[in-house]
């Protein structure tokens, strides 16, 4: 490993990357004008279905069989209390139901929680109130905007550029050079991460001071899940790149991958209730983690501890990716 022929490569991506005013512009203003666009659309966060947690076993409390029957009402069954607690202080569910302790938790600046409250009124429950800030579904979406980006910012920055590098003769002239493979794919994955990872902050903290996001836990934390997601992403990325030579080829492997990612991995709406088929092939996707762990942060205000298990899986996943992507490189 030299570490002089590793910057020159590093330099060299970088100085491709700026000088590509169109794809550099692009990375900046989609995630801006989708931000803005949720935050106009969905202004007022008001929404049609209702959404209450139900803990415990229904078949052993027939009790609330009727108010279980109700059409028009979302039940999730739960299993922990202290997270569905702060969703409800959130406004993300809008009423909390113990059947085990005939306990209910309603969140007194919610209209949902009102109505579900007098739904529930002829039952003797022991009311617990709360009174947080709504989050907005702006607040909710940006993780899952932010990591689209960083996912097509990777996965195109890396596997569909360095496909191009090998059907242009790129990679072939530069094997003739004293640069290392290892160098070679180095200098490729920490330039476009630093590029993600500038690009990303600059884009959260224009946003911000725009629409002025929730943010309940560590800038710190958010940053490391920021990098970890990134390289993840960019081990993707490399693996496509490791042997195609195709760009439309790869163009079409890179969208196979790309839009279940952005379809499956809770970037627009939350999985929760949803099929568990739906929810085991989420867990599949290096994104879902990503997406999970920042959300984690921002709105329950989780800390390193809580979104350990995400991490660990990004970081397999980018290990595993990577080994894979190297062992399988060719030049030409």
């Amino acid at each position: 490993m030299s570490l002089r022929r590793f910057l020159a490569a590093f330099h060299a991506r970088n100085l491709e990357f700026l000088r590509d005013r169109t794809a550099l512009g692009w990375n900046f203003i989609m995630p801006v004008l989708i931000v803005i666009g949720f935050a106009f659309a969905f202004a007022t966060g008001e929404r049609d279905l209702f959404k209450v947690a139900v803990y415990g076993d229904a078949e052993a409390h027939p009790e609330y069989a009727d108010f279980l029957a109700m059409r028009h009402i979302q039940f999730i069954p739960v299993d922990r209390l202290e997270v569905q607690i702060t969703k409800v202080d959130r406004h993300q569910i809008d009423l909390l139901l113990d059947m085990e302790q005939d306990r209910l938790w309603v969140n007194t600046t919610s209209a949902n929680g009102y109505m579900l409250e007098q739904l529930l009124s002829n039952l003797t429950l022991h009311k617990q109130t709360l009174s947080g800030r709504e989050t907005r579904y702006v607040d909710w979406v940006i993780p899952g905007v932010l990591g689209m980006n960083i996912m097509f910012s990777a996965l195109f920055g890396v596997g569909y550029v360095i496909v191009r590098y090998r059907k242009n003769g790129v990679l072939k002239r530069l094997r003739a050079s004293p640069l290392s493979a290892f160098e070679f794919l180095s200098a490729q994955i920490v330039s476009r991460m630093l590029m993600i990872v500038a690009v990303t902050v600059i884009v959260y903290l224009g946003t911000h001071l725009l629409v002025g996001f929730q943010m309940f836990g560590s800038y710190w934390l958010l940053l490391l899940i920021l990098i970890i997601g990134s390289l993840s992403l960019i081990s993707v990325g490399l693996l496509i790149a490791a042997r195609m030579s195709s760009e439309e080829a790869a163009n079409g492997v890179l969208n196979l991958i790309s839009w279940p990612m952005m379809l499956l991995s809770g970037v627009w709406f939350s999985l929760e209730g949803s099929h568990p088929l739906v929810q085991d092939l989420a867990l599949l996707l290096p994104l879902t983690h990503m997406v999970d762990a920042a959300r984690s942060v921002m709105i329950e205000g989780s800390g390193l501890l809580d979104v350990t298990p995400q991490l660990l899986v990004l970081v397999l996943f980018s290990a595993v990716f990577i080994t894979l992507g190297a062992k399988t490189f060719k030049w030409e």
